[in-house]
């Protein structure tokens, strides 16, 4: 019995003695990582160098200045876009819409700076991305993105007359704006209207849209007239900014000015002062009498239609006392259906002797504005866009100075009571 409790007894310390040692082994398994605790051990002392070397390593001195700056809105279309660097050079800069498309620019021989080489969009998002050097040779880097004004918040001026066009003495500098400006001043002193003769040159305001320029007397035959445009940035009014940059020039003809006298219905055509030629005409009837007054021709048709019901003259039907599809050799005179024009259809004695007209000035002329020898045929050809024709004698009102580019019925003391200047 008692070498059996003996050896239970012994074989009881052999199996604690084995499971602290397998126990052991179990700990050291679940504790211990063996090779996995080393590369952890590695894993960090790598990061660590990593860190210190991009610690220790120096960053590029280049700095870049992109404008507009990141985020804005409402920039301009023209000059607001521009990337710089100091104490680097420019290596590569590109600009795109939102969309992708690229933007065409220049980096300048210096490698300072860059523009892009073409006018932006309005209402447009542009990304640019700008890549410098310093000189060590070290990369810098720098993006933003814009947002251009948009339509809703910006305002354009119309003018006439057109980039390198040839004009009569009386043509005006007349700019229509898309928005209603309130700040006028500002506006009116981002435009300047300069001539090679010297003359003083004043800005009247119609009205919130329009401003004309014009001289005291009518231009200097000959000389040169420069518009400048330097809108770019000026607000109109608010939340509204201008966007055009632009320089304009044209030139002033010969010195024609007619003369038609309702009375005697004839027109005598002056240049520089002489009678050139003197026209028989047919002016308004007495029911419908011609706007008396200094007007200017603003546009020019060899064939046009006129119907009378675009301009208040209708039968009880509501259609047109006249329409005429094919009114040879017109000529504006007003906004509301004033023309110089040819009449073949009335009869040849009319012309110096009866005012038959809805108020128009008739000459004659033949249908089809081929025959180069009619009286109407000759003034259209001798004559140019900006050339005045007076008329008076009509029994008639002076026409308005806003009806049509006719500001030089205003004095030349209300011609600049007008200006914001």
């Amino acid at each position: 019995m008692e070498n059996r409790v003996m050896t239970d007894s012994m074989r009881r310390k052999r199996l604690m003695a084995a499971s602290a040692l397998l126990g052991g082994v179990l700990v050291l398994s679940a504790c211990s990582s063996g090779d996995g605790s080393k590369a952890s051990a590695s894993d960090g002392e790598s990061s660590q160098a990593q860190a210190d070397a991009a610690a220790a390593k120096k960053s590029s001195q280049a700095q870049i200045k992109i404008t507009p700056a990141d985020g804005s809105d409402n920039a301009s279309i023209n000059n607001a876009a521009a990337v710089t660097v100091s104490k680097g050079t420019l290596t590569a800069v590109t600009m795109t819409t939102e969309t992708g498309t690229a933007v065409p620019g220049q980096i300048s021989a210096d490698k300072k700076s860059w523009k892009p080489t073409s006018q932006l969009e309005r209402a447009t998002t542009y990304k640019v991305a700008a890549e410098a050097t310093d000189s060590a040779g070290l990369v810098a880097h720098e993006n933003a993105s814009f947002t251009t004004v948009s339509a809703a918040n910006s305002f354009i001026g119309n003018f006439t007359p057109e980039d390198g066009s040839t004009v009569g003495v009386g043509m005006p500098v007349s700019i229509n704006f898309n928005k209603a400006i309130t700040n006028k001043a500002a506006v009116q002193k981002g435009i300047t209207v300069s001539s090679s003769s010297g003359q003083e040159v004043v800005g009247h305001w119609f009205n919130a849209n329009r401003l004309d320029f014009r001289p005291e007397n009518y231009w200097t035959g000959g000389s040169t007239v420069t518009l400048k445009l330097n809108l770019d940035g000026v607000q109109g009014a608010s939340g509204v900014y201008g966007v055009q940059q632009k320089t304009v020039t044209f030139k002033i003809g010969r010195n024609q000015v007619s003369i038609v006298d309702a009375q005697t219905k004839t027109m005598k055509v002056t240049q520089d002062g002489k009678t050139i030629k003197t026209i028989p005409i047919s002016s308004g009837s007495p029911e419908h009498k011609t706007y008396q007054g200094q007007m200017v021709i603003s546009e020019k048709f060899k064939e046009t239609r006129m119907n009378g019901s675009t301009v208040g003259f209708t039968k009880t039907d509501g259609k047109g006392e006249y329409d005429i599809k094919d009114v040879p050799h017109a000529m504006r005179l007003s906004n509301s259906g004033t023309f110089i024009h040819g009449n073949y259809w009335g009869a040849k004695s009319i012309f110096g002797a009866v005012n038959t007209s809805h108020g128009c000035v008739g000459l004659s002329d033949t249908k089809g504005a081929n025959d180069s020898n009619t009286p109407a045929a000759w003034f259209y050809d001798h004559s140019l866009i900006g050339d005045v024709v007076v008329v008076k004698n009509t029994g008639d009102k002076t026409i308005a100075p806003d009806n049509g580019l006719n500001g030089w019925n205003l004095s030349w003391s209300a011609w600049k009571a007008g200006s914001a200047a």
